[in-house]
């Protein structure tokens, strides 16, 4: 081997271990940006955090949403970033290559129209703050679950049944937020027409005041008797309303049911059962209809 070519393969080396710590470098870098990132997102995230692990109050959704966004966003950034500065120290031009990525992208944008509106969508989501990672919402009466994930793109809720949704921003067009400040526990009971209303409304009243004692996290005030809804052949339906916090409306009102059932047990208050009356048509040669209830 000549010493030119010891010489010649010295130098190459040399720069590819120049290049291997420039690199290095700018990975470092990138994981020093995702890591700042993720601090400030864990640093919001216990500045909001009011310590009652039954509630998430908006504070808390707004701080989740808006790190899910930076985190991904934050990710999307250092990739691309990453790829271009190997691509610049392994001697390619990257000038022409945004130019074209430039033009590319309005060319895209043009074709991708629907991708471009769930972008917008998203954005004016997150300022407006609609609504939130934690919250309970209701899309266009077709979806209804708790807000998972949001990104600028999508949407992704989880239904009762445990399904994922993944729901395009730009189709949204109206959402119904079921948790948002606070929620109302609507119960409906039918009792029987014998019963003496006042009576049940003192009961429902005292079941309600005890709720509202045995779990004042969840319930804000106390059940609130609004009067008589209908009226029906068998009974009578009374209609509850009991505040609650965001989200905790329906274990309340299954909680509510429960004692409700208990307390008419003990209070001697029955539920209406269902009554017909019966017509049994005589024997035609006994001269006309025989009818009994």
């Amino acid at each position: 081997m000549t010493t030119a070519t010891m010489t010649m393969q010295t130098f190459a080396i040399q720069g590819l271990w120049e290049k291997a710590q420039k690199l290095g470098l700018v990975l470092i870098t990138c994981l020093a940006l995702l890591w700042g990132v993720s601090l400030v997102v864990r640093a919001v995230r216990r500045a909001v955090d009011d310590g009652n692990d039954l509630v998430t109050s908006d504070a808390e959704r707004r701080a989740e949403t808006l790190g899910s966004v930076l985190t991904n966003a934050a990710r999307v950034l250092v990739v691309a970033f990453f790829l271009l500065m190997t691509l610049q120290e392994f001697g390619v031009n990257i000038g022409p290559l945004v130019a074209g990525a430039g033009v590319a992208g309005v060319a895209l944008g043009f074709g991708a129209q629907s991708l471009v509106k769930d972008v917008i969508s998203g954005f004016f989501l997150l300022m407006e703050n609609q609504f939130g990672v934690g919250d309970i919402i209701n899309v266009d009466d077709s979806h209804v679950g708790t807000v998972e994930r949001m990104t600028l793109r999508i949407t992704q809720l989880r239904d009762a049944e445990g399904r994922a949704h993944f729901i395009p921003n730009g189709s949204i067009s109206r959402v119904v937020v079921l948790s948002k400040d606070f929620a109302r526990a609507l119960v409906d009971v039918e009792v029987d027409l014998a019963t003496d209303p006042d009576r049940a409304f003192a009961v429902l009243k005292e079941v309600g005041r005890q709720l509202h004692q045995d779990r004042q996290k969840q319930v804000l005030e106390a059940l609130e008797v609004k009067g008589i809804e209908t009226l029906g052949p068998n009974g009578f339906i009374v209609r509850t309303l009991t505040k609650t916090a965001p989200g905790a409306q329906w274990d309340v009102a299954r909680e509510l049911r429960r004692r409700i059932l208990l307390a008419f047990r003990e209070a001697g208050i029955q539920i209406p059962y269902s009554q017909q009356v019966v017509h049994h048509r005589g024997d035609p040669n006994a001269g006309g209809p025989d009818t009994s209830a």
